[in-house]
């Protein structure tokens, strides 16, 4: 998929058209008088401006307080979107997804024969979409960054084409953040612990310890979805049937977890330890995903309209992720392995990691994992080797990995490692997510 830029870097424009010189024209059939030169469509634009926001709203993930791995996902989903809906006047082969996602049917369009500097339009659309998704208190930074890439960007460019093409990014970004307020998510960072009263029975969840939280976003698989129609859409199928039967399914899951922790590898150990992607020291498991799609992009030194692809897609797969797994957690209820296995095997066995304060089935990890890395195979190949360097800044070794979809299967393994799912909920939330970045994929992104 990779479209890498073709012309022109923003160094080279401004050195070889000058401002005095330069005559703005609008796409590849315009104009060409003599001594002009073509303003660029977004493919000839470098990555640098996309990437830089990905960075930066990956730290504000890390660093505000209350967001969760859904709320992340949900930040990524409209961040890319915005991006996307931006850019995509200056796209050539790429439509508009207005009318196409559920709801969205007010983004602006770009005025007809209009001149745009693309890297401008991105810089102010992630800026003012992430000031729509973040609390007021992380305004600076992203006033920071939108500073330091204008002053980057503005040397050499018209007053006229700047505003226009700065007002565009607010504009898109303000319809896009509008749109957000009414899929059940807005603003979930203040409230991640709702009043829910958990449904009793056997094999049902039960807060776990060290902490006993109570239930963490109860009610997120009823927000809207973007590619799939709801959060009921691709069902994981059923997992062992409870019982506390030694001889049962259910109860070789638990025993697997509990031997897992027991017989735990060194290798093993570092696989769950580097999948943990705890909110607070990193930017959660979107995050993850996002900074592999984000490595990829410099390593490819990809186009500013492969970026917006490929951030639009990714975001919206985890997004949907998210909303789709905790249907079904909230559905089943299924209590965590912390909880089997101290009540019907070792009273005093503990995780390696620590359980989060939400049901089993399935597993988080692998359905926003599954779902990414079918979006990044989609995109990029189903044999794209690479290293992810995510951690690398935390003093974890880098891993390898000959595909994205060999990457899913170590971040949904790393669960069972860490003690805190069964199995079923990673396996088959794997194919569950699998099946949302298919859905991604199957957008009708291209015209």
């Amino acid at each position: 998929m990779t479209e890498k830029r073709t012309e022109f870097s923003r160094a080279e424009l401004i050195r070889r058209a000058g401002a005095a010189t330069l005559v703005l024209v609008a796409g590849p059939t315009a104009s060409r008088a003599r001594g002009a030169v073509r303003f660029p469509p977004v493919h000839e634009f470098d990555a640098e401006v996309a990437t830089a926001w990905f960075d930066l709203s990956s730290e504000l993930v890390r660093t505000t307080p209350g967001f969760s791995p859904p709320v992340a996902s949900r930040a990524f989903g409209y961040a890319g979107l915005a991006l996307y809906e931006a850019l995509v006047p200056g796209m050539e082969d790429l439509r508009s997804l207005t009318g196409v996602l559920p709801g969205l049917t007010a983004v602006p369009a770009a005025g007809r024969n209009r001149t745009y500097d693309w890297p401008s339009v991105a810089n102010s659309a992630l800026a003012d979409v992430l000031r729509g998704l973040f609390p007021a208190s992380r305004a600076a930074a992203i006033s920071d960054l939108e500073t330091r890439l204008n002053a980057l960007m503005e040397s050499g460019l018209p007053p006229g084409i700047r505003d226009r093409s700065q007002e565009r990014g607010r504009q898109v970004a303000a319809a896009v953040v509008e749109w957000s307020k009414s899929d059940g998510g807005h603003e979930g960072y203040l409230r991640n612990f709702p009043a829910y009263t958990p449904p009793l029975g056997p094999g049902l969840w039960v807060p776990t310890p060290p902490g006993f939280q109570p239930a963490l976003q109860p009610y997120w698989g009823a927000n809207r979805c973007l590619a799939i129609a709801s959060g009921a859409s691709c069902p994981p199928g059923e997992h062992p049937a409870y019982s506390e039967d030694p001889g049962s399914a259910f109860y070789a899951e638990g025993l697997e977890t509990y031997e897992a922790i027991r017989m735990l590898t060194p290798e093993q150990e570092e696989i769950a330890r580097y999948w943990a992607d705890d909110p607070g020291l990193t930017p959660t498991p979107p995050g993850h995903s996002i900074s592999i799609a984000t490595q990829v992009l410099r390593a490819e030194d990809a186009s500013l309209a492969a970026a917006a692809e490929t951030y639009a897609k990714v975001g919206i797969a985890v997004c949907d992720a998210f909303t789709a797994c905790w249907h079904q957690k909230y559905v089943y209820n299924l209590l965590r392995p912390v909880t089997y296995i101290q009540r019907l095997i070792d009273p005093n066995w503990t995780p390696l990691l620590t359980t989060p304060p939400f049901p089993e089935y399935t597993s988080g990890h692998s359905v926003q994992s599954g779902a990414a890395f079918q979006v990044l195979t989609d995109l990029f190949g189903a044999s794209y080797a690479f290293v992810d360097r995510t951690h690398e800044d935390r003093g974890l070794t880098p891993r390898t990995f000959g595909s994205f979809l060999e990457a899913a299967d170590e971040a949904a393994i790393s669960r069972l490692y860490g003690g805190i799912h069964f199995r079923a909920a990673i396996v088959n939330g794997v194919t569950q997510g699998r099946c949302v970045g298919s859905a991604v994929s199957a957008i009708p992104f291209r015209a």
